[in-house]
């Protein structure tokens, strides 16, 4: 009798499951009217597709076919949607961002990676981490980090001036590196009061290689990466490690050093901090940042919290892992990204260098000055639109959800459709460079890298979008609840750097061809190698009239 019963349920039990994640194969959907573009195949749909590293075309041809919206097949026949319609993104991420929640897959590897930070948490549970991050974020508390950030860069200068002086000409440099190793150095000083890398010499930190290696190994594991939520936690965390050590992957080793990594660097940070406050101020003021860094304000912040409000030490120190990978990766490959395009249009690098030079008259830019310049603003702007970091963000409907759109589009059947019935458990991917790209909002030349649009009053279809994102018109940095906590310290990060390297140094192309690469994070590599880097001409910056 009770084998019975056990058979009975194991059989309920598989076909619940079968139920619940494959019903959409079976079911008619209000998705199916929805035009798109044509599968790869039954297996993976149009996922492969979309997650390959050299996927900029298919997302070129989503941006220019589709009017801000079209169904995309996800693996063995499930419906996804792709959605930039600026009404329809506002309502996924603001208006009902609770039932368009973080993919579970995204939520679940991240705690994985990162421990249970603010990338790993939703809901309540997100809200209670964002509501004692939120001040640490402060205008306030970024001015107070502008003497940090000019005093890493200055050593930044010293070290690329080693490399360029007394050379016949420009050197190459891989650029990539070393805003890899400056981007960890100002959240290390400034965000947690630690110094990772004294810019003098050449690196080798393990720690750097970790971090700049993440995004191409998550890149290898990209669809692997989306079964993990479905995999059962059995036995204690030791087990599960030991069977993780099992698999006869070479990317799941590498991730798993990597984050191994991460987290030895992260928990003893977070002990030296820890042990640095319950000293007082006289444990704090001979230290990095002298206690001012935005992990002691957290810290400080969480001791003085009510009961309901504290956050647990693993939580605290997930926010250290997660501190540093979204401070360092993202803001690297976007000052990157950006010298890459600067090289690519001396004319804009010469003129950005001279407001920056004019500014300063031979001093260090203080945050009022920085936040002012028109030029710089415009060049970080256009870069951030045209060539956002993230390309998409991937949401869940917890439940069934209605989404309106900023104009009807034609159905598959020729029906008119102002609004689409999205069932429970559709991946919704948000196109954040569609919508930066969309010409019926930016204009046709909404392609060409061009500063200037940002110096003129911006077309009415831009502001009349009401695009949701927090910065700008712009997604790059997300909106509602899940945006981007710490916009405002990578916008300064980068402004400063620049404002150092292009008052001593010139910019140009290598010949070696550089790929970028799109993954969580985009970033570059020389051709079809995986290894990110960034190879460029780098030189001394002679002003007229002044010998070198």
């Amino acid at each position: 009798m009770l084998e019975s019963l056990a058979q009975v349920a194991l059989i309920g039990g598989l076909c619940w499951i079968f139920w619940k994640y494959f019903r959409q194969v079976f079911v008619k959907s209000p998705l199916d009217n929805i035009p798109g573009p044509p599968r790869e195949s039954f297996l993976y749909g149009n996922l492969r597709q979309i997650l390959d590293r050299h996927a900029w075309p298919v997302y070129e041809h989503l941006t220019e076919a589709y009017p801000g919206i079209a169904k995309l097949a996800g693996p063995l026949g499930t419906r996804m949607l792709y959605v930039f319609d600026p009404v329809a993104m506002h309502n996924i991420i603001v208006k009902d961002q609770y039932v368009f929640e973080e993919a579970a897959w995204f939520i679940k590897s991240n705690k994985l990676n990162f421990g249970p930070g603010l990338l790993a948490t939703l809901g309540d549970h997100h809200r209670k981490q964002r509501k004692l991050l939120n001040p640490v974020f402060s205008i306030a508390h970024m001015r107070r980090m502008i003497p940090i950030f000019n005093e890493v860069t200055h050593k930044l200068q010293k070290a690329i001036e080693c490399r360029v002086i007394g050379r016949d000409g420009p050197v190459e440099l891989d650029m990539l590196n070393w805003m890899g190793r400056t981007a960890l150095e100002l959240i290390g000083q400034s965000g947690l009061g630690y110094s990772f890398d004294p810019l003098v010499a050449d690196s080798s930190d393990e720690f750097l290689t970790a971090i700049k290696a993440f995004q191409p190994t998550i890149m290898q594991l990209s669809v692997l990466r989306r079964i993990v939520p479905y995999l059962p936690e059995f036995g204690p965390p030791w087990l599960r490690r030991k069977l993780v050590e099992l698999i006869p992957n070479k990317n799941v080793q590498k991730l798993r050093h990597i984050v191994d990594t991460m987290h030895e660097r992260a928990v003893g940070i977070y002990q030296e901090k820890k042990r640095m406050l319950e000293q007082g101020d006289e444990g704090l003021k001979d230290k990095i940042g002298e206690g001012k860094d935005l992990m002691s304000i957290l810290l400080r912040a969480n001791m003085a919290a009510s009961d309901d409000d504290k956050l647990p030490e693993e939580e605290l120190i997930g926010q250290v892992a997660t501190f540093i990978f979204a401070a360092m990766d993202t803001t690297s490959n976007a000052l990157s990204i950006t010298l890459s395009l600067l090289a690519e249009h001396p004319d804009v690098q010469e003129k950005l260098r001279k407001e920056i030079i004019e500014a300063s008259n031979g001093e260090d830019l203080g945050y009022d000055t920085l936040v002012s310049l028109p030029y710089l603003d415009a060049v970080c702007r256009e870069t951030l639109r045209l060539h956002s970091p993230v390309t998409t963000v991937f949401r869940e409907t917890r439940s069934d959800a209605v989404l309106p759109l900023s104009e009807p589009i034609t159905g598959i059947d020729g029906s008119k459709i102002n609004e689409i019935h999205v069932p429970k458990d559709t991946t919704v991917v948000v196109g954040v460079l569609s919508s930066n790209r969309n010409k019926a909002i930016w204009g046709e030349d909404a392609l060409e890298w061009k500063p200037e649009r940002w110096l003129d009053q911006l077309p009415e279809s831009v502001t009349e979008a009401k695009i949701p994102g927090i910065y700008s018109n712009l997604m790059t940095f997300l909106g509602g609840g899940r945006a981007c906590i710490g916009f405002k310290f990578s916008q300064l990060e980068m402004k400063v750097v620049l404002c150092q390297l292009l008052t001593k140094f010139t910019f140009a192309t290598s010949a070696k061809p550089v790929v970028w690469n799109l993954s969580g994070v985009r970033f570059p590599t020389v051709a079809e190698a995986t290894k990110p880097s960034m190879p460029m001409m780098v030189g001394l910056y002679k002003e007229p009239g002044v010998a070198v």
